[in-house]
């Protein structure tokens, strides 16, 4: 039976929801507060990421974060303040970031990524969207140090325990395949699984798709509250109108948390800012790569090369940090001694918040509260990857189908402590 959802949040899992919803024959209303030209899902790395299975809480994170508190231009910032709900999410971070945890939270991030990966690819067979890049060259992890070798071995072998595709490169075999750009480099673990695509190319398609198939987009219109009544959301209200639907799906990003509290419920949350730097110009760099010690990730999109990377817990703010771009400009550096990213290139560098959860899994389920809201958010830096996936489930959740694989570990209301 078709529905009337409304879904909240315009991003790379709001509109991946839309779309799954709509090909179940549901009236879809999307809402966003921005115009969809901008934030996380426009200035990601475009991983389409199966080997990335070490969930962000894991041993030693906090310590790290505790580390580089009062150094701006570290890859991981954890902003001092005073503030109840950073400090809460801190604490349930530090409690999820256990040996035990990570390892089983490994096969579930692989199955998810797996699932997304394979509906990246269904999507352009469908021919919807038109003509967009996807590819799947895999993903270089570039190491100078022998620590750095010893780290991503060990997630390596893991990885290829799983059933995921990894391969170890020394220095000749990396000229061999990324032969048009100097690397600074020992070697790499190449993990071919792996793909990627152009986030600023599938985003405008995806909209303009959703909008001729009949799905509702309302762009630059803000949620103010919702009502409920009878253990469901009745109304949602925007500053423009009020929408009564059938359902409600909160896929607002690092907003979600912040919305969900004038339903009353706890969601952790925070906002973890993250930077880009395009280069406009031939580069050299075929393959993706993650540059390990300088922590930041490198893509070939189409029209130009991404160097993106850190994450800034600072709260919502779009306030770019100077010294955070420069440090991913010296890092792109330190790898590749021949490219010289220019100043201009770094004053047009962008920031978008990602949603991150306590234990870096994403909230995917049905409110155990209002039995017509159903949460997807949370993905830290996997949201990119993982879009597609979540709208899958999300789309199954609400038709009461069978979901593509067990959604217990994303359950909203699981507890941290």
């Amino acid at each position: 039976m078709s529905k009337n959802i409304v879904i909240i949040g315009g991003g790379i899992v709001g509109l991946s929801t839309a779309y799954f919803l709509l090909k179940e024959g549901h009236q879809v209303t999307v809402i966003d507060k921005s115009d969809i030209t901008s934030g996380a899902s426009f200035v990601n790395a475009g991983y389409i990421t199966p080997s990335h299975i070490i969930p962000l809480a894991s041993p030693g994170m906090i310590r790290t974060g505790l580390k580089m508190m009062f150094n701006s231009a570290t890859p991981f910032y954890m902003k001092p303040r005073l503030d109840w709900d950073f400090i809460k999410w801190s604490w349930y971070f530090h409690k999820s970031s256990t040996a035990e945890k990570v390892e089983r939270a490994i096969p579930v991030i692989k199955d998810i990524n797996i699932i997304s990966r394979e509906l990246y690819t269904d999507i352009k067979s469908s021919g919807d969207l038109g003509e967009f890049q996807l590819e799947r060259k895999g993903l270089l992890m570039l190491y100078k140090t022998e620590a750095s070798y010893e780290h991503e071995a060990e997630v390596a072998q893991k990885a290829s325990f799983l059933g995921l595709e990894v391969k170890e490169l020394n220095k000749s075999e990396l000229k061999q395949i990324e032969p048009d750009i100097k690397i600074d480099a020992k070697g790499a673990i190449h993990y071919k699984c792996d793909g990627h695509t152009t986030p600023t190319e599938f985003m405008p398609k995806m909209v303009a798709y959703l909008k001729g198939a009949g799905v509702t987009i309302k762009t630059n219109e803000a949620v103010l509250d919702m009502k409920v009544s009878g253990g469901k959301v009745s109304e949602v209200k925007s500053h423009k109108q009020v929408y009564t639907p059938d359902e409600v799906v909160l896929a607002a990003g690092s907003w979600s948390g912040e919305l969900s509290k004038k339903l009353n419920l706890k969601l952790p949350l925070q906002a973890g800012k993250g930077y880009r730097i395009n280069v406009a110009r031939e580069t050299g760099i075929s393959i993706p790569a993650i540059l390990m010690e300088a922590k930041m990730a490198v893509t070939p999109m189409k029209g130009f090369t991404r160097f993106a990377g850190t994450m800034e817990f600072s709260g919502i703010n779009t306030k770019i940090r100077k010294e955070r771009v420069h440090a991913i400009a010296n890092g792109a550096k330190s790898f590749y001694p021949d490219l010289e990213i220019h100043r201009e290139e770094i004053d047009r560098a962008q920031t978008g918040m990602r949603p991150v959860s306590p234990d870096g899994l994403p909230y995917i389920g049905k409110s155990d509260t209002y039995n017509n809201l159903t949460i997807a958010t949370g993905h830290a830096m996997m949201g990119w990857s993982l879009g597609p996936a979540t709208g899958k489930l999300v789309s199954e959740i609400i038709d009461g189908k069978r979901t593509s694989m067990s959604i217990d570990a994303f359950l909203p209301s699981r507890k941290f402590t």
